[in-house]
């Protein structure tokens, strides 16, 4: 006969093997920014690793992180990972504790320190190197990063940090494009090419290495803390622009910290809090595509009502038509949600796949064969498609900003009575709108709208923005402008967009696609009167070579020929390397008056050749004059 207890060992031992392979699996994913499954579902994975095999050597170790083509260099001192909570018993636990240490030290009242925990790359900045976490004794040099354009928050030298992305420069601009904020922050630092969204986040100065002792923080004792927890937690992480994952607590005191020591993966004085969230299951009953103004067709999940965080959930995007096909999220499967105080809720993860999934081959909106574009659905009937033309709309009042009255239900009544072009709306008369069905008032309010929308003072690049051409948003089309007029850009060839830091081959081809496509569109509004204020002019680049092409320049101290940013702009033109610092990768450091000596010590000792300001004058010669 079997030995059931023998049997029982057998299959512990095959799901301690299996669970500890796909943690590894799991890990390296995440480390090089390829997340295969949400955050709280790794933890959980690990806990029951915990249960299982506390002793296990995958719980021993700082889960690693390899950038294999950078060097690989030991830390001062270890960087651990960061135990976790997810009640407020385990929290309670972890004060007791402290406070355990502090009686045995003689210790009174110990005070705690909170901030928001970063979801970025993790490394540590000594004013001269950037290294990575790696396996927290030996990481990677990723200083290359700050040559990048990845900014310092509080200047070089500031110790352990995170690297993160502006979170509402994310939404705004990348969120299509990446799952997670962090996987563009990995491709920064591992690659030496970056893709061309990942330059224009960092041109546009929203990649940051931010050091933990610069985030916003509250102390207090482990009474208060404990107490008030729940506001803690919303404060902090509420009221920051960065990707969280919950808040960290450690202990202020450095004898105390030194006392309590560590493990061989965490430091006893701190630990992590992460709110879970109110999590449910439902069902979904079916899977409504809608098609946004650039084409793509998004899959809207409709689900049994459930209630999470006091709403009552029906709708759950499931972000593009890649994830349904994969993971076969179609009616009848069984998935769960989670919603942690955000508007919208997540899906965190799928129980149960549907039998059959139906993609749709033809756009909901117009009929027009669909293609795939990555994992995206995508419709190609830009200019008669009724739900892009409706987004192409709502951008532009949107954008423009300066019209109130025309929301998404407004231009959908529009467009369904034949005002399906801006130039229509814009001569739209009160009896039109009146013919379409508005009341007297609403008539009234949208056409004084479009009358101040002509006559309000507007930024030519919130105009060129407005019109919605691929890879043109705010951001870039405010740096388009700052190097060519308005009313040229449609005489340029994509090499001279490329040449402006931040574009790039595939986007300077993309957005003069995009131009000619909408180039009707711009003659159509700019012939209505429009008041555009001008973007302050930079020129671009100059093709030829100048004394300091190529070379890192930094400009310190008050100028005369010009504010720093003037003959930053200048020493652009002329293809030279601007940064903020001085570095390794400096040549020249350009002095104006009251430069303090610490900065010219620090300049020599690596070697940068430093220059007052009519010397660098002198260097670039007739350049100067440009």
């Amino acid at each position: 006969e079997k030995d059931p207890d023998h049997e029982k060992i057998s299959v512990t031992e095959n799901e301690i093997m299996e669970l500890a392979g796909k943690l590894a699996v799991y890990n390296e994913a995440y480390r090089r920014g390829e997340p295969l499954i949400p955050d709280l579902a790794y933890d959980e994975l690990v806990e029951r690793l915990r249960q299982l095999d506390s002793g296990h050597p995958f719980l021993k170790q700082v889960e690693p992180e390899i950038f294999s083509e950078k060097k690989k260099l030991k830390h001062p001192r270890s960087m651990l990972s960061i135990q976790k909570a997810y009640t407020h018993r385990a929290l309670s636990l972890f004060v007791e504790r402290v406070t355990r240490f502090a009686s045995e030290m003689g210790e009174g009242k110990v005070r705690f320190r909170v901030t928001a925990k970063l979801d970025g790359v993790a490394g540590r900045d000594d004013g001269r190197l950037l290294v990575t976490r790696g396996d927290g004794f030996f990481g990677f040099d990723v200083t290359s990063a700050f040559d990048k354009g990845v900014v310092p928050i509080g200047g070089r030298g500031n110790g352990l940090g995170e690297i993160v992305i502006s979170r509402s420069y994310f939404k705004t601009h990348l969120a299509g494009h990446f799952e997670h904020p962090r996987n563009l922050v990995v491709g920064i630092i591992s690659s030496d090419k970056v893709n061309e969204m990942a330059l224009s986040a960092l041109a546009d100065g929203a990649v940051h290495f931010v050091p933990y002792d610069k985030l916003p923080a509250w102390y207090g004792t482990g009474e208060a803390l404990l107490q008030d927890i729940e506001t803690i937690y919303r404060d902090l992480v509420d009221d920051i622009d960065y990707p969280v994952d919950g808040i960290v607590i450690q202990v202020v005191d450095e004898r105390l910290k030194d006392y309590m020591g560590a493990t061989a993966n965490h430091y006893r004085w701190q630990i992590a809090y992460k709110k879970r969230g109110e999590t449910g299951v439902t069902t979904v009953n079916s899977i409504t595509w809608q098609v946004g103004r650039t084409g793509n067709v998004t899959p809207v999940l409709e689900v049994d009502p459930i209630r999470l965080s006091g709403a009552t959930i029906q709708r759950v995007t499931a972000h593009h038509a890649g994830m349904v096909r994969k993971m076969s999220v179609g009616p009848g499967a069984r998935i769960e949600l989670i919603r942690s105080g955000e508007v919208i809720p997540k899906l965190e993860k799928v129980l149960s796949r549907a039998a059959y999934v139906e993609i749709p081959d033809k756009c909901p909106s117009c009929g027009t064969k669909l293609d795939w574009r990555g994992d995206f659905l995508h419709c190609p009937n830009g200019e008669f498609c009724r739900d892009q033309i409706v987004g192409r709309l709502y951008h532009w009042f949107r954008i423009l900003g300066n019209a109130d009255w025309f929301g998404v239900k407004t231009i959908e009544r529009l467009v369904d009575g034949g005002l399906s072009h801006l130039s229509g709306i814009y001569a739209a008369r009160i009896e039109d709108y009146l013919a379409l069905g508005f009341g007297m008032v609403q008539s009234r309010n949208l056409y004084d709208a479009i009358q101040r929308s002509l006559n309000q003072p507007v930024e030519d690049w919130r105009f060129l923005a407005a019109l919605g051409i691929s890879g043109l948003g705010v951001g870039e089309s405010r740096k388009l402008l700052a190097c060519y007029r308005l009313d040229g850009l449609w005489d340029l060839g994509w090499k001279q967009v490329a040449e402006i830091k931040g574009f790039g081959e595939i986007k300077s081809r993309t957005i003069m696609g995009g131009l000619g496509e909408r180039f009707e569109s711009y003659c159509d509004m700019l012939s209505l009167g429009f008041q555009l204020l001008r973007t302050p002019r930079d020129v671009p680049p100059l093709a030829g070579q100048s004394a300091i092409a190529g070379k890192g320049v930094v400009f310190t101290g008050k100028m005369q020929s010009g504010t720093r940013t003037k003959m930053q702009a200048l020493a652009r033109r002329l293809g030279a390397k601007v940064q903020t610092r001085v570095s390794g990768v400096t040549n020249l450091l350009v002095c104006g008056e009251n430069v303090g000596p610490k900065k010219l010590e620090n300049a020599r000792s690596k070697g940068v050749q430093i220059l007052t300001e009519s010397e660098f004058i002198n260097l670039i010669g007739d350049d100067a004059k440009v």
